[in-house]
């Protein structure tokens, strides 16, 4: 991709040359002209950030290829500072923020009762020994491992992302739990490492929803005498269990239980995956409820069924979706030795290149080669396509404004190399419209 694609692809996303020259001279990252422009930083740094490890000579020498001045891996070194990650920062606040086309909802985003659906989760990489003082990770008498983990919000109604976050190691789910920002009309999915029971109630009060997997050892009262349940003993002999219960917090929140009994080939998994991972032998009864899939949530039984329960449990896992394409088509796990600004400067220019990916092309292509091929798009297919060919990236921004909707040879080759593949099990957009 050349800058001026580059640029012009930022233009259509609302951040014009002069808008980015306003965020450069507002975080200081540019005072007076220079060498080394904003654009030309923004543009060399995203692009080689996107290819695995940067060093600033590769840096210097993507801003003389891309059409900028001849510059020393030096000048780039004095560039990347804190303003440098503060403008970065504002870049990817505004992306996030850009307004969605409302047309592209497809006729499910149309029909929900929820305004959004929320998925969350995290995922862990490993950073350089030398960063250990600020991002922590695991430690022992002869070795350190520092590691990062970055939270994700995406949105999987609007398929857009609400944000990101790099946190330290030690910083786990429970702690970025009281961070997700609520709405009223949100649904949020998120696993049990999120599960707090002051969390369900703090959605209560927001007037939103929610959907957990049950926490092992988790103590649920009984509505009426408030007395432990055991679990177990409810569900013998059935074939499903419904029913409200209440959490042993301050306010005794009331929530809905539902437990789903899974195939014996799933709970034997899930059994030595337990076996596995524990450090002391798992529990018998704990080895028992392995073959339920139990949920706790606030949907009242009039608004969904058990099975829609899991049903709309499921749809989590776009998430994960979303980190395996990262890990395997951004190299967020390819960090050499730099320093902690310039890893973040990195990770935030990687951040900028997944929306590029996902909210301003995947979204109305995807739309784009339904309706003309009657084909789905694959988020993973469609990330590793345009980041293996940067220069198609520009095309189909091009051809989304001026040949909307029209059958171009771009949109033909994304549905013959991007498409998910005919196969008997339903992939992720068959189960987002039924």
């Amino acid at each position: 991709m050349e800058k001026i694609s580059f640029s012009n692809l930022l233009d259509k996303q609302g951040l014009s040359k002069d808008i980015l020259s306003n965020i450069a001279r507002e975080t200081g990252l540019i005072e007076r002209e220079r060498l080394i422009t904003a654009t030309d930083l923004l543009f060399a740094i995203c692009i080689e950030a996107s290819g695995g490890t940067v060093s600033y000579n590769d840096i210097a020498a993507q801003i003389e290829t891309g059409g900028g001045e001849s510059v020393s891996k030096q000048a780039v070194w004095k560039k990347v500072n804190i303003s440098c990650l503060d403008y970065f920062k504002k870049v990817l606040e505004s992306l996030i923020f850009n307004k969605i086309d409302k047309t592209e909802i497809a006729k499910l985003r149309v029909t929900c009762r929820y305004k959004r659906i929320l998925v969350q989760d995290s995922t862990i990489i490993s950073l350089p020994e030398r960063l250990f003082y600020f991002f922590s990770g695991v430690a022992n008498q002869s070795t350190k491992l520092c590691n990062a983990r970055i939270q994700g919000v995406y949105d999987i109604l609007n398929e857009q992302f609400i944000s990101f976050s790099i946190d330290k190691y030690s910083k786990n789910d429970l702690k970025a739990a009281p961070e997700l920002t609520l709405e009223q009309g949100d649904l949020s999915l998120r696993d049990r490492g999120y599960l707090i029971n002051d969390e369900i109630q703090r959605h209560i009060n927001a007037g939103a929803d929610c959907i957990y997997r049950y926490k092992n050892k988790m103590c649920l009262l009984d509505t009426v005498t408030e007395k432990p349940l055991n679990l177990l003993a409810m569900l013998k002999n059935k074939s499903f269990l419904d029913l409200k219960v209440k959490l042993n917090n301050k306010d005794k929140t009331v929530v809905r239980l539902v437990a789903i009994p899974v195939t014996e080939e799933i709970a034997n998994k899930r059994r030595m995956k337990a076996k596995k991972e524990k450090k002391t032998p798992p529990s018998t009864e704990y080895l028992k409820l392995l073959s339920w899939s139990i949920y706790l949530t606030t949907i009242l039984v009039e608004q969904a069924n058990y099975k829609e329960i899991s049903k709309l449990y499921y749809l989590r896992w776009r998430i994960e979706i979303i980190f395996k394409s990262w890990k395997s088509n951004m190299n967020f796990d390819e960090i050499h030795n730099v320093s902690q600004i310039q890893l973040l400067v990195i990770l935030t220019a990687r951040f900028i290149m997944i929306l590029i990916c996902t909210q301003f092309i995947f979204r109305p292509c995807k739309a784009i080669v339904k309706k003309i091929f009657n084909k789905n798009l694959s988020l993973l297919k469609v990330t590793h396509y345009l980041l293996r060919h940067t220069s198609k990236i520009i095309e189909i921004i091009l051809e989304l404004s001026e040949y909307p909707f029209q059958k171009t040879e771009t949109m033909k080759s994304l549905a013959r190399y991007c498409s998910y593949d005919r196969r008997k099990r339903i992939n992720f957009e068959q189960d987002m419209n039924t």
